[in-house]
Parts: C-alpha cells; sequence; structure tokens
C-alpha cells in the first residue's frame, strides 16, 4: 500500500485534454469479438443528445476487466512503461464492454509513452500536465517524469490515464461533437463551462474506472479518500483559470463516479451549473 503524502500527488493533477478542431470527426467502426453474438451497432448521436442523452449513460456499470497490472517499483521506466501499457489494456477491456453494450462503434485510443514533452498534433504541450489525450490522432500522450519514477505511485498514474482514456470515450462516443459545436457558438464564460462538463465527466469516468478495479490494482478505500480529498483541496490550483472546476466539484465527481462505477452518473451536460462551478 502506498502512504506517500498528499504532496506527491501534485504531479499526478488530472492533465486538461489537448484537443483541436481535426479531431471531431466520427468515430471508426468497432470489430466484433470473435466467440460473441453479433450486436446491431450504430453510429455515435450527433447534435446536444449526444451529451445529454448518450446511449453510455443506460449501459449500467462499468464492466469489470480483471485489471492486476502489477507492481510499479521505483526508479525503473521499463516498469513503469508496462504498467502504463497493462493499464491501458485494461481500459480497453473495459470500455470495448460499454460500448457494445451501448450499441456503438469503438476503437482504442493509441498510447504514446515519453519521458520528455512534445509537440503533439493537436498543438503544445499543456503547461503543468503529466498526460494529455489529443482527438487528432487519438492518442494518450503519457510523460514520465523523474519525480515519477522516483516516487512511483501506482494509484494516481492510473488515475491520471483513466482520466485521459475518459476523454477518447467522449470523441469517440460523439460526445465531443456536441461540446466542439456549441463551444464554437457561445462566448468566452460559456466555453469555460463547457470545458469543466467535459473535464468532469472525464474525470468522473475515471473513478467509475477506478472502482471497477478496486480489489485487483488494488485501491485503498484510504489511498483514494485521501487523493479526494488533495482534490478537494488543490484540484483547481494547476489551472490558470476555471476550465476544470473548483476543488470541490472536482471531488463531486470523483466521489460520485467511484461509488457507483457506471457511467451514468458521469452526465455532466444535464445537470445546472452549480454542480459544474
Amino acid at each position: 500500500m502506498n502512504t506517500l503524502p498528499l504532496k506527491t500527488l501534485t504531479t499526478l493533477v488530472a492533465a486538461g485534454a489537448v484537443i483541436g478542431l481535426a479531431g471531431t470527426g466520427t468515430a471508426s467502426a468497432a470489430t466484433q469479438p470473435t466467440g460473441q453474438a453479433q450486436q446491431q451497432v450504430t453510429a455515435p448521436p450527433r447534435g446536444k443528445a449526444a451529451a445529454t442523452a448518450n446511449p453510455l449513460y443506460k449501459t449500467g456499470r462499468l464492466a469489470s476487466s480483471n485489471c492486476s497490472p502489477g507492481s510499479l517499483p521505483r526508479g525503473s521506466t521499463a516498469a513503469y512503461k508496462r504498467f502504463l501499457t497493462r493499464v491501458t489494456n485494461c481500459l480497453n477491456r473495459s470500455w470495448a464492454t460499454q460500448f457494445r453494450k451501448a450499441g456503438l462503434p469503438f476503437s482504442k485510443p493509441r498510447l504514446r509513452i515519453i519521458t520528455k514533452k512534445v509537440r503533439t498534433p493537436c498543438g503544445p504541450w499543456s503547461a503543468g500536465a503529466d498526460g494529455v489525450y489529443c482527438s487528432a490522432d487519438r492518442t494518450m500522450y503519457m510523460l514520465i517524469t523523474k519525480t515519477q519514477l522516483r516516487r512511483p505511485y501506482a494509484l494516481g498514474i492510473t488515475r491520471l490515464m483513466a482520466h485521459e482514456y475518459g476523454h477518447h470515450v467522449q470523441q469517440v462516443s460523439g460526445i465531443w461533437n456536441y461540446y466542439w459545436s456549441a463551444r464554437n457558438s457561445t462566448g468566452r464564460s460559456g466555453q469555460l463551462q463547457l470545458s469543466r462538463r467535459s473535464e468532469l465527466q472525464a474525470e468522473c469516468f475515471s473513478a467509475a474506472f477506478m472502482s471497477t478495479i478496486r480489489n485487483t490494482l488494488p485501491v485503498d478505500p484510504a489511498e483514494w479518500d485521501h487523493t479526494v480529498e488533495w482534490f478537494r483541496q488543490n484540484g483547481a490550483k494547476a489551472w490558470a483559470q476555471n476550465d476544470h472546476g473548483k476543488g470541490p466539484t472536482q471531488a463531486f465527481w470523483m466521489n460520485r463516479g467511484f461509488n457507483s462505477g457506471s457511467p451514468g452518473s458521469c452526465n455532466t451536460w444535464r445537470v445546472s451549473a452549480r454542480y459544474v462551478s
């Protein structure tokens, strides 16, 4: 069990999605797994309903992936890369099942593990981020820093990966089609609120995944509570403007996702503004 102090979570704050207009295309068709019954797959929904009434919300608890990525020893870049790859495979299994239940096409994101900041097809690296998702190439970029190698924190990096994966879920499910359409037709205040709805949903998706692997990662209850409390107190400090939500708001959606384990509890697009403040 990791017993690191709260300050070790500083470098694992939820990274903002690096996104560009080039990434608003339709999702790729899903491949039907061998040995499973054929299920009708429809195109991702469009318009506001893609965000407010997405079929994913009716799929129940996120599928368990029996995720056991192994240990995360100190000082080993190879072990860190292996851990990140295994967690990504767990996320792929869980969300592929969820998309099948929703009758939506699914495609996996790419994973690129880096040891220094890079420019992605979506633009420059976000300041303060240890991971980003670029919708232009549907890739999760995960940065391994020297600090992380010295003080590896399995729960923290898994939560961050699941957050970035949550943005991929928004992309391929059609949620981001609405997000960009709405963003391009509103003012600065409205854009910030839309950004918060997107980021808070990704955080809730992440927490739902963490709930499904609580017994296999494992996710220690005290560690999780510790993490949520850190975000309650510090979650907004990494961002120059309120585009991710206030700390208590982030903690609210983390708890909501973890307690339910269901994407249906993560519908940030239908709630009033005070729940995405």
